[in-house]
């Protein structure tokens, strides 16, 4: 069950990864010049008061010091290519290995 669920949130990820891609190809063809939105733009676009309650949580857990590194190191990333390593990442934790045996091992 817990395989399942992070395939589905590989599939997810994967599918709002090729959607942030095409919203930045669409978006550098019509300026002539390449075009790629931030994790933080995206994020303050769609939820921003997330991005906040995230900012209090990592201060009050972890302190000063890890949230300006996440926000100076994470945050600037593609949106997209940030999106499809997390796809990655969720399907290599839900990837069912083959058995060593065979396929029509008993």
């Amino acid at each position: 069950m817990v395989r399942f669920l992070f395939r589905v949130l590989s599939l997810l990820a994967l599918c709002v990864g090729v959607v942030f891609g095409v919203i930045d190809a669409i978006a550098s063809v019509s300026a002539s010049q390449v075009i790629m939105t931030p994790i933080s733009e995206a994020w303050i676009e769609t939820h921003p008061g997330s991005l906040m309650t995230l900012e209090e949580l990592v201060v009050g857990r972890l302190g000063a010091g890890a949230w300006l590194a996440l926000r100076d190191v994470v945050l600037p990333q593609p949106a997209f290519a940030a999106m499809l390593v997390l796809s990655l990442a969720f399907w290599m934790i839900g990837y069912k290995r083959p058995s060593p045996a065979g396929r029509f091992a008993a």
